[in-house]
């Protein structure tokens, strides 16, 4: 990370332990000089300096790391975690290789995702007796929702030139003083001699059409006005900008049709959202409403998950906003979408933490829940989260109902709304939660559903605790025979 980034953080900790430079450094062996150039950034951190810290003060070998580091430092030890793949690597190697690698270490996520992948589907195929024919996607092996959600995980979810070609169109119309959704759909019929229908008749679950023989964008009676313009600027990137998105799906190197497909379907919703709600006058409303959701929603008549997805993505170079988590879960723990702005990790192994509040949001249904929790390497984070269910379109169609999170780090929370009332600094009030079980090693949570990976059971026949798992010391497995 950048020296600067190291310095604020050296000295966050000190005012966290409520120390005076000389009282800090002299517990270090260090000269109140010498800390104070530490800070400003006018001398380096270095490893011998990290290590005193450490042993002084406890702090996880990931505190001095930046948020794309934190992430990547994460994914790693996941993958490492893995018996089948390591015998064991200390987190100091693991910060390290990411440090000094960063490429290496981001192409080793991908070859153990693909490896995740590939046993699923082999123990699939096992199972059902069958072998692949022409029905199966061999290249099903890369998940192609799996490789554009990471696409857009590893550019914190900003797309800069799309946001920019957005804005810009945005800020024409609105010169005009023109209503947005009607602008559009006019900008459709003029330059492209595109007509807009709605239709009542649309196949079920059907939201939008664009026939391009025809001519025609069918859009559902069913929708909003918000989420009809947000369907119409979704076809307006096509038709006007091709050759960006086209750039950018090539910059992700993607393995599968359905994945560059995919990718070119997500850009474009992307550059939707950032017409509806363009960087700057987005970024000073939220701002002025200390990023209330629901002012949001109101001011720019778009959904709860919009806007929550739109704040996720407010990252421009000397302009940012509050860097947001954003993720979306079923009621089963299926995550379907999650794009991170901070450091944290969403973990692919063993589903999430039961004790995050994104899954209590569905035993009070359209209620904004709070959530001040820590995670196992110390960092509180605010989670807000509620849920949103999907109109039927006619009588006896099923509702969907997904919840919604949007999170950030304690140090950023006072800028929203959400903090009110709260004590960001009360590490004893947090919710102990973690990145999954099979990554959490807490010993006594007793929502645990298994095991650690790199942990043994301590079995005892005569002795039963809170937690289902007794955890034994880490585990070093014996490498296991690779896959034929």
């Amino acid at each position: 990370m950048t020296s600067h980034a190291m310095g604020a953080r050296l000295r966050r900790l000190r005012e966290q332990h409520g120390l005076t430079q000389a009282a800090f450094a002299a517990s270090l062996g260090l000269s109140s000089s010498y800390l104070n150039q530490l800070e400003k950034d006018t001398r380096p951190v270095t490893s011998r300096v990290l290590v005193k810290i450490s042993e002084e003060y406890g702090v996880d070998s990931t505190f001095f790391a930046s948020d794309a580091d934190t992430r990547l430092i994460a994914e790693v030890t996941e993958a490492l975690s893995d018996p089948q793949v390591s015998a064991g690597v200390p987190a100091a190697e693991v910060v390290d290789l990411v440090r000094a690698h960063p490429s290496l270490a981001r192409a080793f996520v991908v070859l153990h995702q693909r490896y995740q992948n590939a046993a699923d589907l082999l123990a699939a195929l096992t199972e059902s007796r069958n072998a692949l024919d022409d029905g199966v996607e061999r290249t099903a092996l890369a998940m192609p929702h799996e490789e554009v959600r990471d696409y857009f995980y590893q550019r914190q979810n900003y797309i800069d030139s799309l946001d920019t070609v957005a804005e810009e169109l945005t800020t024409r119309i609105r010169m005009n003083r023109g209503d947005v959704r009607a602008e559009l759909e006019n900008r459709l019929a003029e330059r492209h001699g595109v007509r807009v229908v709605r239709r009542v008749d649309l196949p079920d679950g059907l939201w939008h059409r664009y026939t391009a023989d025809d001519r025609r964008l069918d859009l559902s009676a069913h929708l909003t006005p918000g989420q009809q313009a947000f369907r119409v600027a979704s076809e307006l990137a096509f038709l006007e900008h091709r050759d960006l998105l086209d750039g950018l799906v090539a910059d992700g190197a993607f393995s599968s049709p359905a994945a560059t497909t995919l990718a070119l379907r997500g850009l474009a919703s992307y550059f939707a959202a950032a017409v509806l709600m363009p960087y700057q006058r987005f970024l000073d409303t939220a701002e002025d409403f200390r990023y209330d959701v629901e002012r949001l929603m109101t001011f720019h008549a778009t959904g709860f998950e919009t806007v929550c997805h739109r704040l996720s993505t407010l990252q421009r170079p000397g302009a940012a906003g509050v860097p947001f988590s954003f993720v979306r879960v079923d009621r089963a723990g299926n995550m379907s979408k999650r794009q991170s702005a901070s450091g944290f990790h969403f973990t692919t192994s063993g589903g999430t933490c039961p004790l995050w509040n994104v899954y209590e949001t569905f035993q009070t249904p359209g209620k904004i829940m709070r959530q001040l929790a820590q995670m196992p390497d110390g960092r509180l984070h605010l989670w807000v989260a509620r849920t949103v269910t999907t109109r039927p379109m006619r009588f006896g169609q099923p509702r969907k109902t997904f919840a919604i999170g949007l999170g950030c780090e304690a140090r950023h929370a006072h800028r929203t709304v959400y903090a009110q009332g709260l004590d960001l600094a009360d590490t004893a009030a947090a919710t102990q939660i973690g990145s999954g079980c099979r990554m959490c090693e807490r010993p006594a949570c007793p929502q645990r559903a298994f095991p650690p990976l790199n942990r043994a059971l301590d079995v005892d026949a005569h002795r039963s605790s809170l937690s289902p798992y007794l955890l034994g010391e880490p585990t070093m497995p014996a490498s296991s025979p690779a896959l034929p």
